[in-house]
């Protein structure tokens, strides 16, 4: 369990953080980076939330109670990248993202996308405010995804892969999602190639 009694500690001053394993590394370190970002999509996913909860849609509820989940799942991706795999780590003596929870948003990509037509165009990030909101944490999710990757690339022995596929597939969730949020696609703003030329 988690216990926060001081906010400060000015431990950080000169430029380094603690990883969860105790070990002291500069802010810029990749792997901070990369659990930064997922917290960052975080954020932008609380602001979904908010979104989902004045949003008057057939889907809007259903939207919220998901992202909650998801919210929640996001701190355990986090609290794995900031904890680096140790050499002879014994299953379930730190808390790691399973591929249960990565078939989890498959499962609800599914459940939301067999009711959507498919795209003829690429959509650009607009419509309902709650749909704005979901492109937004999307695009953020995407950019944790590739600082995740670089960090598998870089800290393969140390870093969970499972990370990089929740958040890959996380990103495809909020797409779809996007869409729901817009009136099942019918809201959505598609993309015209070449349309404001001259």
């Amino acid at each position: 369990m988690v216990r926060l009694s001081k906010i400060y500690t000015k431990t950080g001053d000169d430029g380094s953080t603690g990883l969860g394993d105790g070990t002291r590394v500069e802010k810029t370190d990749l792997r901070v980076e990369a659990y930064g970002t997922v917290d960052e999509a975080n954020a932008a996913i609380g602001l979904c939330v908010v979104a989902a909860g004045a949003d008057r849609g057939p889907h809007a509820a259903a939207i919220s109670r998901v992202l909650t989940t998801v919210q929640n799942d996001l701190f355990d991706v986090g609290a794995d990248l900031c904890c680096p795999i140790e050499p002879g780590e014994k299953p379930g003596s730190r808390l790691r993202v399973t591929a249960g929870q990565t078939q989890r948003l498959e499962m609800v990509i599914d459940e939301h996308n067999e009711r959507l037509k498919p795209l003829d165009s690429f959509i650009l990030p607009g419509g309902t405010m709650l749909a704005a909101n979901l492109h937004l944490a999307r695009t953020i999710t995407r950019r944790a995804e590739r600082l995740s990757v670089g960090l598998l690339s870089a800290q393969g022995a140390t870093t969970n892969p499972e990370t990089v596929r929740y958040l890959n597939r996380l990103s495809d969730l909020l797409f779809v999602l996007g869409r729901v949020a817009n009136a099942d696609g019918a809201g959505d703003v598609k993309w015209v190639p070449g349309a404001h030329r001259s």
